[in-house]
């Protein structure tokens, strides 16, 4: 045990760090059985697979989606965080967050699911993290209401949730007309006959795009339990989870030659041995990253910041050299200095193309530091999304199968809509960007649905649209609500 922990922790924080862990990994297996249920609707109402054999062979694509997954999307999740309980997540404030976010997720995720309505844990996900932020900020002496919450990070996580559906919609509508055009085979375009399975080369497309949108799910979002999981970790056990131990001596190297060469850029910086001036940077660095306003002194204090990591770093050969605080202090100074320069290089305030090569090149070479995933943590997450998948898959299924058109699903249909789907997450995962795989597979159907002139199911269709309207407040509300009740037990406990 000391291996994983790396110190001495007391039997209250194992208690506390195995309830959430199991808690995160809960989350996964209900997305499982809730969203990629999506990915098997089409293969099943085609009579493409058996019921079993579909959600056994997309829990194994959604296994193997997560096993070779980035983690970009997992630290893209964990950058909606309010930045002071990243920073000191191990508190308990911090445990307090980690429980309501996840709780809010999974009474949401299963009350949707329950109805049989196709909602998106995405969403639910980013709603209760805005309503921890909200109700922080709101219980902080030192905030402003709103200010927890990283609405620049927020801003761009929405906007990939509202534009992936209307691409499944339309593009999806677009394939299913363009496939008309170029392929004749009337066979294609033929709902299913009784239970007779279609031909082998149409069953084979449907296998296809099944496996497609498995597979980007789970590269998609298995990640979400992921950067959970490791926010847990960095908080509970720093010692061996607040910064990559496998970093090696070339990698501190490689740190200091980037910091050195983009100090010219964030200008001169003040002693790094003041306290009261690493404080001012801390804070400076912190309302920065929540409202993304640049001032001269967030300049300062970015030049600041990367000094001293540059010195802490240039003193070692390994991560293991540090102690258990000064790794947690070099993760709260990478943390800031690496979000700091990719916020300012985003927001273009650096012009000189020299300048920010040199900044994107500090902040490639400090998230090798912290914007790492063990590989247990992804076969746990795999594990809990794959066994997911296989059970409860039946209430949604039959919602996309049956209820979103008016006529039964076309095997033409059902492969556009996944191949979208499957193109669309894959994109998606590639920049880091958390979207619904319910959405755009449920928006992809009905978009075939109306190429087609089959019509659509109104009733089905105004539910869907409430669920994903309703997601983001509802779980905004169970967010804040479930993070005041857990800090109100934290205080009165510790």
């Amino acid at each position: 045990m000391e291996s994983f922990f790396g110190s001495t922790v007391g039997i209250g924080t194992i208690v506390l760090l195995v309830a959430a862990l199991l808690l995160a990994l809960s989350f996964e297996f209900v997305n499982g059985f809730h969203d990629t249920a999506n990915a098997v609707a089409t293969v099943i109402y085609t009579h493409t697979l058996t019921p079993t054999q579909a959600v056994v062979w997309s829990g194994v694509w959604n296994f193997l989606g997560v096993l070779t997954s980035s983690g970009a999307v997992a630290f893209g999740i964990v950058a909606l965080l309010p930045v002071e309980l990243i920073l000191d997540v191990g508190s308990g404030a911090g445990f307090a967050m980690v429980f309501a976010l996840l709780l809010s997720a999974i009474i949401w995720n299963v009350g949707t699911w329950y109805l049989g309505l196709p909602a998106s844990s995405s969403h639910t996900l980013i709603g209760s993290i805005v309503g921890v932020g909200l109700m922080n900020s709101l219980l902080s002496s030192t905030q402003q209401f709103g200010e927890g919450v990283n609405w620049g990070k927020v801003q761009d996580t929405a906007l990939a949730l509202i534009v992936s559906p209307l691409i499944g919609f339309i593009a999806a509508g677009l394939l299913l007309l363009a496939a008309k055009v170029v392929i004749s085979n009337p066979a294609l375009y033929r709902s299913p006959e009784g239970k007779t399975p279609p031909p082998l080369w149409i069953r084979a497309i449907l296998v296809l795009t099944c496996t497609g949108v498995s597979f980007a799910h789970g590269s998609n979002d298995g990640q979400k339990g992921m950067g959970l999981i490791m926010l847990i970790l960095i908080g509970v056990v720093p010692a061996t989870y607040a910064l990559n131990l496998s970093a090696s001596a070339d990698r501190m190297q490689s740190i200091v030659a980037a910091s050195q060469a983009a100090a010219p850029v964030l200008g001169k910086a003040p002693d790094a041995t003041d306290a009261m001036a690493n404080a001012v940077a801390d804070a400076e660095l912190s309302r920065f990253l929540t409202s993304g306003k640049q001032t001269p002194q967030t300049m300062t204090s970015l030049a600041l910041k990367n000094g001293v990591v540059a010195d802490t770093v240039s003193h070692i050969k390994s991560i293991g050299e540090l102690s258990v605080d000064q790794r947690s202090r070099l993760r709260r100074d990478v943390y800031l200095v690496e979000e700091g320069v990719s916020k300012m290089l985003k927001a273009g305030n650096i012009t000189d193309a020299r300048d920010r090569a040199a900044l994107a090149k500090l902040r490639s070479e400090l998230s090798g530091l912290t914007d790492f995933i063990p590989l247990w943590v992804k076969i746990a997450v795999a594990v809990a999304l794959g066994l997911g998948t296989t059970i409860g898959w039946k209430r949604i299924v039959v919602t996309v199968g049956e209820k979103i058109g008016k006529s039964h699903l076309t095997y033409a249909q059902g492969a556009s809509a996944e191949l979208v789907a499957m193109f669309t997450i894959g994109a998606a995962d590639m920049y880091g960007l958390p979207v619904s795989t319910t959405h755009i597979l449920s928006s992809g159907i009905a978009g075939t649905m109306a190429a087609n002139r089959s019509g659509l199911q109104k009733e089905t269709l105004r539910n869907i649209l409430l669920a994903w309207v309703f997601t983001l407040p509802a779980c905004m509300i169970l967010g804040s609500v479930l993070f005041a009740a857990g800090l109100f037990v934290v205080l009165r406990l510790f």
